[in-house]
């Protein structure tokens, strides 16, 4: 018979998903571009600095805030997380036509650091009350994060269409404030679990897992994991931004390069949710393999992808390198354990943070479309290498 599961964990669900939903900024990151570039009078480097910027801060901030979220809880780094991304919104909105590094400092840099806070508080969280089904937990806050892209490419049209690009930073704002907010505040780990009698004894010698970050950093396996995600990152990040330029090139409409967003959103909130939930049965290692092998398929079938094609190759690309990121929190726990998941989770996330920024800087330095094709297409071979040398630290199957 299995130990009875805690009660009340709807909700950890609930609130993790609405604040997700206002945390997707990667996946909708397009949509931002061009009245950003219009608003400010940023180069279109720049503004695509200011995304890497906040995708690299997203990095070093999970392992910042997965300390605090271990430490204090995550109700606390959620509140933090929360401060941090609305202030980051707010900010943008006051600014006019100032300096790029005033907004880099202003928007991309607080912005990333507090969904870099929120992410791991509320995936650790979600794990630690579905430990039997990590798989399910994370596929389902993770769905919000997919569905996160549509609904703020909605809200930025039509406000910046109407008011202009800063009511939409400030009435985004105030949205997190008040969702991110609330929805931190209903986040609490469980109590401990007992130790049952029926599983004490020798046939279950073998304790808890649990790698402290110290000894986690010297594992071989921490520096693959980490490649992973840093060799992911390319693959779609390297095109959100210029997503929408890049199907009006190819022949879409400016509507329908802005549905490229929209329907990408959906592809990513289906990998976010399927992936993990087939890696319970396949194994994470498997479906990192898949994933990767379908990135460097998809990037290759991108450099043709005509009109519409090219929604349908980014929705699909969307879904691969979402469902891989959807894995991460459960490969953390199932290789490192389950008390020190805030914190070591950040540190894998710093690999994105290198992923980031070093495609942006290749692709600035090789200038070029053709370019970034053959980054992600390499990067994604890179990744499925690294999962394939992937082995467990227990001696059981990833």
């Amino acid at each position: 018979m299995k130990q009875k599961q805690q009660p009340g964990k709807w909700y950890i669900l609930a609130a993790g998903a609405a604040i997700q939903i206002l945390t997707g900024i990667p996946a909708a990151w397009g949509v931002f571009q061009r009245p950003v570039m219009e608003q400010y009078g940023f180069g279109e480097s720049q503004a695509s600095l200011a995304f890497s910027l906040l995708i690299g801060a997203f990095g070093v901030g999970c392992v910042i805030g997965g300390y605090l979220q271990d430490g204090k809880g995550p109700r606390t780094a959620g509140l933090w997380g929360t401060a941090l991304l609305s202030g980051g919104f707010f900010a943008a909105g006051f600014l006019e036509g100032k300096s790029p590094w005033l907004f880099y400092l202003a928007f991309s840099l607080p912005a990333g650091m507090g969904c870099a806070f929120l992410y791991p508080a509320v995936m650790s969280c979600a794990q630690k009350w579905y430990r039997d089904r990590k798989g399910l937990a994370t596929g389902v806050i993770g769905g919000a994060v997919g569905f996160s892209g549509a609904f703020l490419t909605l809200f930025v049209r039509w406000v910046n269409g109407n008011w202009g690009m800063p009511a939409a930073f400030w009435g985004l704002g105030g949205l997190m404030l008040v969702v991110c907010g609330g929805g931190s505040l209903l986040l609490k780990n469980p109590p401990p679990a007992k130790q049952e009698p029926r599983l004490q004894g020798k046939q279950y010698k073998q304790p808890p897992f649990d790698l402290p970050p110290k000894e986690m950093l010297r594992t071989r396996q921490y520096w693959l994991g980490a490649g992973i995600v840093a060799l992911a990152t390319p693959t779609v990040l390297l095109f959100s931004p210029i997503i929408v330029q890049l199907g009006q090139d190819r022949g879409l409409s400016e509507n329908m390069a802005h549905l490229s967003i929209m329907v990408g959103s959906v592809g990513s909130a289906a990998g976010r949710l399927v992936c993990p939930l087939a890696s319970d049965r396949f194994g994470r290692k498997p479906a990192y393999l898949v994933l990767f092998g379908a990135l460097a398929a998809l990037s290759g079938a991108f450099i043709f992808a005509p009109g519409w094609w090219v929604i349908l190759c980014y929705t699909a690309l969307t879904f691969c390198y979402s469902g891989q990121a959807a894995l991460l929190p459960s490969l953390s726990t199932d290789l490192f354990g389950m008390p020190h998941a805030g914190v070591n989770y950040g540190f894998l996330a710093l690999g994105m943070t290198a992923g980031s920024l070093g495609s942006h800087f290749l692709a600035q330095t090789f200038s070029g479309e053709l370019v970034r094709h053959f980054i992600a297409i390499g990067a994604a071979l890179g990744g499925a290498l690294l999962a394939w040398l992937l082995k467990p630290t227990q001696g059981e199957k990833l």
